[in-house]
C-alpha cells in the first residue's frame, strides 16, 4: 500500500457512452478489466470508491426542477470516483489507464477543492467574464 498522507484528493468522473460499434463481448471484457483495475488501485490505496449513475434525473436551478437526463451522448455523465495521487498529471495518467477508454467513454480529472466558496476567489463557479476582468 502506498503512503497517501502527502497526496490530494482527484475527481474522476466518467463520461461517453459505449462505441456503437463495440459488441456486447467486448464492452464486457472492458467492463470486467476496469474492476480488476479498480479494485487493484483500491488495494493499492490510490483510488477511492465511487458510484455508477442511474439514467434518470432531476435539474434543481432558481428556474424550478427539471427532470432528464440532459445531456447529448458524448457529455453522459455515468459514475464517479476519487484518485489519491501527487498531482493532477499523475491523477490524468491514473485515469489513461482506465480498461474502458477503448470502448467510447472519457474521463474528466479535477482537483478536489479543500477550501469553502468566496464570491472574492477565482472558483469553478467564477463566470469567464469576471475572471477575463483580473
Amino acid at each position: 500500500m502506498i503512503d497517501t498522507t502527502s497526496l490530494s484528493e482527484y475527481f474522476v468522473l466518467s463520461r461517453g457512452q459505449w462505441d456503437k460499434d463495440k459488441s456486447p463481448e467486448e464492452i464486457q471484457q472492458a467492463i470486467d478489466d476496469f474492476y480488476v483495475w479498480h479494485d487493484r488501485l483500491v488495494g493499492e490505496g490510490v483510488m477511492k470508491t465511487g458510484q455508477r449513475l442511474a439514467r434518470e434525473a432531476k435539474v434543481v436551478s432558481s428556474g424550478g426542477v427539471l427532470d432528464g437526463p440532459f445531456a447529448e451522448g458524448k457529455e453522459v455523465i455515468g459514475g464517479y470516483w476519487f484518485f489519491l495521487a501527487g498531482s493532477l498529471a499523475e491523477a490524468a495518467a491514473l485515469a489513461a489507464q482506465n480498461p474502458c477508454l477503448a470502448c467510447g467513454l472519457s474521463y474528466e480529472v479535477r482537483p478536489v477543492e479543500k477550501e469553502r466558496a468566496s464570491a472574492f476567489k477565482l472558483s469553478s463557479e467564477t463566470p469567464n467574464s469576471l475572471v477575463e476582468r483580473e
